[in-house]
């Protein structure tokens, strides 16, 4: 089918092609417009944080871009390949952000993953220039070619691709909404002490302590309890009941009566990870987890020698990057051997929950950064590690929650596996969709159920 399909250039099927500033504006910290580069572009959009430039309006007015609904972007300096789609942000450009705008007739999203497919990837990856940092010329952009279905072909392809996307999306932005969930939960009552507190100040002013603590735990005024159902209504009390009305002193600070401070060494093994030999890495085999894996998702390495046990780690094990890249880590990739800049962490679970450890330790982890020694890269010690003072609650607390955690946490994992699922059925369909060996009809889209299949 493909071969009666015409094969089009970028360059005839947009209006223009250009790219960014080459050189730098002038900055403002208070500025309403961000410049952006190639990477800015992640996950099919501009994503800009708290380290993107931002510039004046007039900075804005000065450099912009005839950016509109239809504008597809590019990295094509440093990181290439990337892809985003403009959708009205407040931005200028940078070079490394190759802009096009996909003419009328011609479906943009189409185009879309026609740019992200494997066809027009490895071609800016081949004939990129430059020994250290790539380049992509905006001739190499605009020579690319491809084959161009009718309009509603074209529609056919993206719709099919559109809702593995969407699907993904969704189950990225639900768990956003879990993680913030158990961060709320864990931050009211380790952390701010919400029930422990409600209840002293209620005590005091001579209310029910055990209705106030159910008022912090649920958000809800005290007249909305009672009309909550009646299993709900004991729920929450349960809950209300698992915490003391006192704080008392601690080298941590005020913390709940009946709590404890206790080494994390005390709580919790420690293990180091392995150091590898560039010469050692492998093509196949155990993959090893390395710091660049858990933040830039960096090219994969594996090993095939023979670890004990201590040094693997399977799916939901609690892990620490303490070099470099710091921070706890539940791991949901395959069974690995993680590098030697990773701790293993696995928790005495009569005391301790590996979630509540993991939510303790990303809040204590820039505290623990500050301490940490190095030159060039700041790293902690074991021994440091061992060394922190943790907040161990009560078992019936400990109990309560892990139950809560676990659920949040296995949806949480629940949702990343189906997203991989998905993602992985999506770049298979890709190239088949695209060449025309699958076809898909308007009449007879094919499902994602179908697509499993494939």
């Amino acid at each position: 089918m493909s071969a009666e399909w015409p094969e089009v250039r970028l360059e005839d099927i947009t209006s223009i092609l250009g790219d960014g500033l080459h050189g730098t504006p002038v900055y403002d910290p208070f500025g309403d417009y961000y410049f952006i580069n190639g990477n800015n572009l992640r996950n099919g959009k501009i994503e800009v944080d708290d380290k993107t430039k931002r510039v004046s309006k007039e900075e804005y007015l000065k450099y912009r871009k005839n950016l509109n609904d239809r504008t597809i972007l590019v990295s094509i300096n440093g990181t290439i390949g990337n892809v985003g789609l403009y959708d009205n942000e407040k931005v200028i450009l940078g070079k490394s952000a190759c802009y096009f705008n996909v003419r009328e007739g011609v479906d943009k999203q189409f185009v879309r993953y026609v740019i992200t497919g494997s066809k027009f990837q490895d071609y800016i990856h081949s004939l990129a220039t430059g020994s250290t940092i790539k380049n992509v010329s905006l001739k190499l952009m605009r020579n690319f070619t491809f084959r161009l279905p009718p309009i509603d072909i074209q529609k056919d392809i993206s719709k099919v691709l559109e809702d593995l996307d969407n699907k993904i999306e969704l189950n990225r932005q639900i768990n956003q909404t879990l993680e913030q969930i158990a961060q709320t939960i864990f931050k009211s009552w380790f952390v701010d002490f919400e029930p422990v507190k409600a209840k002293i100040e209620a005590k005091a002013a001579g209310r029910d302590p055990e209705r106030a603590a159910m008022c912090a735990i649920s958000g809800k005024l005290e007249p909305e309890l009672d009309q909550l159902h009646p299993e709900q209504y004991q729920q929450l009390a349960a809950t209300a009941a698992l915490f003391p009305d006192e704080l008392v002193e601690s080298e941590l600070g005020l913390i709940p009566e009946g709590w404890e401070v206790q080494a994390l060494g005390s709580v919790c093994q420690v293990i180091n990870g392995r150091a590898y030999k560039n010469s050692e890495f492998k093509d196949t085999g155990t993959p090893i987890v390395r710091i660049q894996n858990l933040s830039s998702g960096g090219k994969t390495v594996y090993s095939d020698i023979e670890l004990p046990e201590e040094k693997i780690i399977n799916k939901e094990d609690l892990i620490y990057a303490w070099s470099a890249t710091f921070g706890p880590h539940i791991w949901r990739g395959p069974r690995s051997i993680y590098h030697y800049h990773i701790w293993k962490l696995v928790p005495d679970l009569g005391v301790v929950d590996k979630y509540y450890l993991f939510n303790y330790l990303s809040k204590i982890t820039e505290l623990m950064k500050n301490s940490g020694t190095g030159s060039i890269f700041t790293h902690l010690t074991k021994s440091m590690m061992e060394s922190q003072k943790i907040l161990v609650p009560p078992t019936h607390l400990k109990d309560f929650l892990s139950k809560r955690f676990h659920l949040i946490y296995g949806q949480i994992s629940s949702n990343i596996w189906e997203a991989d699922t998905l993602a992985s059925l999506r770049d298979t369909l890709l190239p088949k969709l695209l060449s025309g060996e699958l076809a898909t009809t308007v009449d007879d889209s094919l499902s994602i159920e179908q697509g499993r299949a494939i």
